[in-house]
């Protein structure tokens, strides 16, 4: 039927494909899939200025109510910086590992999505910006880029005072985009820090240096290692300092005791003044400009249109005083740069099969009528992707690659008979000294399709059968490997049955040329 009428087929697949390719059009973008990592990170943000005392109480009742949650196993939590180089946390960050029970034991109908959400109504304090994030996903992205979210902005400029106000103004327009969960942004400036303004003369009179006077500041307060406790292969610093009772505010500062060289015993204030003055909580810095981030957290909305339309937005809202620019970090960096790299290896991938069917065929016609099936499977890849609801990371791109391979094999698999039943009915007619008919062409393609129609399908059914299982899989990573294994099963389905309708019209059509072509010349070879 489809040889009778090759351009009502055309006419068909192309209203084929260009409803099969709508799909493309609401595919949201992404870097990777969620991941399911089995355990939760709570990375709350606290505004700078927060006393040690605070701190732990905010930790302890956090800890608490995540706690209160059946499917909460155990919850682990850690605020400020451990003494080591390779986590400089501030006091302000809240970093919680929440230890979840098998899924076999949460309440029914509970996703892991949903008890992110639960738990985000649960936990709510003021002045605490909420994250829950995958531990080991958060560590990596915080290795990379130093941002915690899956978007970050980088405000950077040669003033920290500017950079905040930029910031603020940042948080007032993305908290009322679609799609965001939460938004914070860093108080470069707003810390708070007790400044000791040593007085020389003062100093003088006791007969102290400037150096007799932060000693002492540096041993009360902050500690001074005195020995080291060995303990087999263990080792462990000893350190002294006045108790916090002496210590705990500026009044108590003010009143610590030093002893002169003429044993007079005299108040700390005597010689300096004590004051809380403001200050930068951290300092950071790339390309040797000072930087403010903004972190954003995003929820029910693919990476790729939320950054679009804030990027709009605060291109419409946000003025930038001279000498300040804006960069955009996180996962959205990583989807770029995965962007930029698909751009040269799709083609080059394309480019490379083109180059083999050529080689094979040694026909540039052949060549295109097999490239030419790579948009129908693309159509049952699209519309699998739409249905699972699924963005476009790196994975699917890398799904569809494989899919290119697969169907070049099917359209070559079908190619190739079809040209060996033309040859044969060829060389039975030039033995017959006549040009072949549309109807030897009918019969020529009507054969060596039908011969492929049982191999192609035993292919397709084993590609399908061996990805579908993917489909279901649970666990760790499982959710790239879907992605990966999506396109090319609803690619595969797709491209079975456009490839058997659509190779054989178009070859037919293409040997009926060469038909009128015969037909010519042996009529001026008859007139001569």
């Amino acid at each position: 039927m489809v040889l009778d009428a090759p351009k009502t087929t055309f006419f068909l697949t192309g209203i084929v494909l260009v409803i099969g390719l709508w799909p493309a059009t609401q595919i949201g973008s992404e870097f990777m899939p969620p991941l399911d990592e089995g355990d939760l990170m709570y990375m709350p943000t606290t505004y700078p200025g927060i006393s040690i005392g605070k701190a732990r109480e905010l930790l302890q009742q956090t800890d608490k109510l995540i706690k209160t949650l059946p499917e909460v196993k155990s919850v682990f939590g850690k605020i400020g910086r451990a003494e080591t180089a390779t986590d400089p946390a501030p006091l302000t960050m809240i970093e919680t590992l929440i230890q979840l029970k098998p899924k076999s034991e949460w309440r029914e109908g509970v996703p892991t999505d949903s008890l992110r959400r639960e738990l985000d109504q649960l936990v709510k304090f003021p002045g605490l910006t909420n994250a829950w994030v995958m531990p080991i996903k958060t560590r990596i992205d915080m290795l990379a880029t130093g941002i915690k979210t899956p978007v970050g902005i980088k405000v950077s400029g040669p003033d920290l005072k500017e950079i905040e106000k930029v910031g603020k103004r940042l948080e007032q327009v993305l908290k009322n985009i679609q799609g965001t969960a939460s938004v914070y942004s860093e108080r470069v400036a707003g810390g708070r820090y007790i400044k000791a303004d040593i007085d020389r003369d003062k100093a003088a009179r006791y007969g102290l240096n400037i150096a007799d006077v932060q000693q002492v500041i540096m041993t009360a307060i902050g500690g001074m290692q005195i020995s080291q406790s060995v303990e087999g292969l263990e080792r462990y610093p000893i350190n002294v300092r006045y108790p916090q009772t002496y210590r705990d505010s500026v009044e108590k500062i003010r009143l610590l005791p030093l002893v002169t060289k003429n044993n007079q015993r005299i108040a700390l204030a005597d010689v300096a003044d004590i004051n809380v003055v403001d200050g930068p909580p951290a300092i950071k810095s790339e390309n040797a400009r000072l930087n403010g981030w903004t972190l954003v957290d995003i929820d029910g909305r693919d990476l790729g249109s939320y950054v679009a339309e804030a990027q709009r937005v605060v291109a419409e809202q946000v003025k930038l005083p001279a000498g300040y620019a804006i960069a955009w970090s996180g996962q959205y960096e990583y989807m770029i740069r995965a962007k930029e790299r698909l751009t040269i290896v799709v083609p080059l991938t394309l480019g490379i099969i083109v180059l083999l069917l050529y080689i094979n065929f040694r026909n540039i016609i052949e060549v295109m009528i097999i490239m030419g099936t790579l948009p129908f499977a693309l159509i049952g890849g699209f519309w699998l992707i739409y249905l699972l609801k699924y963005d476009m990371p790196v994975a699917v791109g890398v799904g569809f690659i494989d899919l290119a391979g697969a169907t070049v094999e099917i359209g070559v698999l079908m190619l190739v008979y079809l040209n060996q039943a033309y040859a044969q009915l060829s060389h039975k007619a030039q033995q017959e000294n006549r040009c072949l008919s549309t109807d030897d062409v009918k019969h020529a393609v009507l054969e060596g399709a039908g011969k492929r129609v049982r191999p192609i399908m035993m292919t397709v059914a084993a590609i399908v059968a061996g990805l579908i299982p993917i489909m279901f899989g649970e666990g760790t990573g499982s959710e790239v490997m879907q992605r990966i294994a999506g396109p090319m099963i609803g690619g595969m389905l797709s491209s079975l049955v456009l490839t058997l309708l659509v190779i054989p019209a178009v070859y037919y059509l293409w040997k009926s040329v060469t038909l009128d072509k015969c037909r010519t010349h042996k009529n001026n070879k008859g007139k001569q």
